[in-house]
């Protein structure tokens, strides 16, 4: 336990390295889903309010049953956004929101049985589907800059085009020529320098922020009763798996900086709490939280391994949330600025995929056919998007979405390639002797 004016600043230091991933993904799927900038303001309140409570409960536990109890910053996870896109633009709110709480219904489950098996889940596995989940978000960053309607005389525009990439030209400045902490701000320091350049081309609009209140949480079920499709559900509990992959890689990546051996009991306790964002997420209209891993970086490179810094930046969190104004300030970035930050962000991803598959022994293996079949399986979506139009809407929302078909054909085949075995018997040396004779 560090005093007092350490863990405010260093809890701070933790919130502005995740915040920009945090908020960015209130800001895609509202700008997606056609919402107005006060709704969108309320999911980024939800968001930072939700991302706080689990990141409080993995950084100092709830007794025997919830949280790791490493410094774990927990925040809203890119891996949610198509299938949330699709739901939405197919179901409408109530339906994601209804789909969320069944996954984190879904996620508390399995927590435990699922870290008897994560050997089921190597960087074969996890590469493939992060990769995929970088390739895939970068088309919504590209709408968010130039639109998503091609025949909107609008689309594309240069001035637009150019402001996103000035911010992308900027943070790529910055990683090359600072150093330390001030890297680590990178994308936001190009959001600022967006907001502020777009404020002079008459792309923001604050009019919303004088009207809103300084403190308060939106009410639950703010989109009214939820809803459960089957396949929404099933898409988002494929969600909650790739989820617990993802968080189990965080937390035997901190585990290991920190010195400390976890155990099944910790893994899925960890696990847990992921879950419980579900349900947190479906009731406060927020989204579904996992282990970011920009913040497993700052340990390492701070070497600042208490876990109540973390707990401290959960508070931070937890107060932003609870207040409104900035909430509409966020939802009043324009699109391209945005997009500029999140292309980055989304294309980062994708080398941390590329990265992990650095450790897949290829040679002599199927593994490079199960990467490249999942890939392009994975991908079809997101090129031609109505390659599964003439599929029952069910099937769409699952096969729609690159993710949750990645993570399906590259788990099996993993199995098929790598688990399951066939062998033919081999005689006894007796029988093959008479066999001889």
């Amino acid at each position: 336990m560090l005093p007092f004016g350490r863990l405010a600043v260093l809890g701070l230091q933790h919130v502005l390295v995740m915040y920009a991933g945090c908020v960015a993904v209130p800001l895609i799927v509202g700008g997606a889903l056609g919402l107005s900038s006060d709704v969108i303001a309320i999911l980024v309140n939800a968001d930072l309010f939700v991302a706080g409570v689990i990141t409080v409960v993995q950084s100092l536990g709830v007794g025997k049953i919830l949280g790791v109890r490493l410094p774990i910053v927990a925040g809203a996870t890119f891996t949610a956004l198509s299938p949330m896109i699709l739901i939405g633009g197919k179901y409408g709110m109530p339906a994601v929101y209804g789909s969320m709480l069944a996954a984190g219904a879904f996620g508390l489950l399995i927590a435990k049985p699922f870290s008897k098996i994560i050997h089921l889940f190597p960087p074969l596995v996890t590469g493939t589907v992060i990769t995929v989940i970088g390739l895939s978000l970068i088309d919504a960053g590209a709408g968010l800059i130039a639109g998503n309607d091609e025949s909107d005389p609008g689309y594309g525009t240069l001035s637009h085009l150019a402001l996103a990439a000035a911010i992308i030209l900027l943070i790529v400045l910055i990683n090359r020529f600072a150093r330390g902490f001030l890297v680590s701000l990178a994308v936001l320091i190009g959001l600022v320098f967006g907001v502020i350049v777009a404020s002079f081309m008459g792309l923001v609009d604050f009019s919303a922020v004088g009207d809103a209140g300084w403190f308060g949480l939106a009410r639950p079920f703010y989109f009214g009763a939820p809803q459960f499709p089957v396949a929404a559900v099933i898409s988002m509990c494929v969600v909650m798996l790739v989820i617990y992959v993802e968080s189990t890689a965080d937390m035997l990546a901190v585990a290991a900086l920190t010195d400390k051996q976890l155990t099944e009991n910790d893994i899925a306790r960890g696990l847990a709490a992921d879950g419980v964002s579900g349900l947190l997420a479906g009731t406060f209209n927020s989204f579904l939280d996992t282990a970011f891993a920009q913040n497993v970086g700052l340990v390492q490179v701070t070497r600042v391994r208490s876990r109540f810094v973390v707990t401290a930046a959960g508070v931070i969190l937890i107060l932003l949330g609870l207040i409104p104004k900035l909430g509409e300030i966020i939802a009043a970035i324009p699109g391209p600025v945005i997009g500029g930050a999140a292309l980055v962000m989304f294309a980062t991803v994708t080398a941390v995929g590329i990265k992990s598959l650095r450790r897949v022994d290829f040679d002599g293996t199927h593994n490079l056919l199960i990467v490249a079949v999942a890939i392009g399986a994975g991908m079809i979506p997101v090129v031609a998007p109505a390659f599964y139009g003439k599929f029952p809407d069910e099937l769409q929302i699952i096969f729609g979405s690159s993710i949750t078909t990645t993570v399906v054909v590259v788990f099996l085949l993993n199995l098929l390639f790598n688990h399951l075995t066939w062998r033919r018997e081999e005689p006894a040396p007796e029988e093959e002797a008479s066999t001889v004779r």
